[in-house]
């Protein structure tokens, strides 16, 4: 019973062990992907807009209203592209996993793709509600520093194009307390300024 038991947790292990490198990929949107929602358009096309990546929540636009009782669309109009990445930052730390390089990687294949080539782009650190206001503003800062910096050396992308910014706590992508470590939170925000 118990040999049985063994070769059946090692079964189970297995196959999660080869699950899981196909359920981290999903995680990880592909250059071409990136390229979609970075991309300006109209709003009527906004089913590639802000790639969600790792457990992030769908934006919601009025919950709660019926649809028989929802205002009339309006005409679309010109969108800012943006994708709300999920590079993974340790708690309280800046430096760059190799989790998050394979993010960045296909961040940097974007960036240097002809279609953005004509484009600048904020590169906005988040953090959680891990610390201090302060010390977050300080870390986010950082973060998107050391995206800058990826993305300069290893893409040879222009500085000039790039503009760094350390949201810190503003703009949680999942509202929690004060002092809750939350990954969604610890997240990057890359957003098309135009040419």
């Amino acid at each position: 019973m118990r040999a049985s038991l063994t070769l059946t947790s090692l079964l189970a292990l297995a196959i999660g062990a080869s699950l899981a490198p196909l359920a981290h990929a999903a995680d990880t949107p592909s250059s071409a992907q990136i390229i979609d929602a970075l991309t300006p358009g109209d709003a009527g096309n906004m089913t590639t807009r802000g790639i969600r990546l790792g457990g992030q929540p769908p934006a919601v636009a009025n919950p709660g209203t019926p649809a028989s009782t929802a205002p009339a669309k309006a005409a679309p109009v010109a969108t800012q592209g943006q994708a709300s990445l999920n590079v993974p930052f340790a708690s309280g730390s800046s430096a760059i996993s190799p989790a998050a390089t394979r993010v960045l990687n296909q961040l940097g294949e974007a960036l240097t793709n002809p279609k953005l080539a004509g484009f600048k782009f904020r590169i906005e650190g988040h953090t959680d509600t891990v610390g201090s206001a302060d010390r977050n503003k300080t870390l986010s800062e950082q973060r998107a520093a050391s995206v800058t910096e990826y993305l300069v050396t290893k893409y040879g992308i222009d500085r000039a194009r790039l503009t760094p910014a350390g949201m810190g706590e503003d703009g949680l992508l999942v509202s929690t307390g004060t002092g809750v470590s939350n990954a969604a939170n610890r997240r990057v925000l890359v957003v098309n300024m135009g040419s």
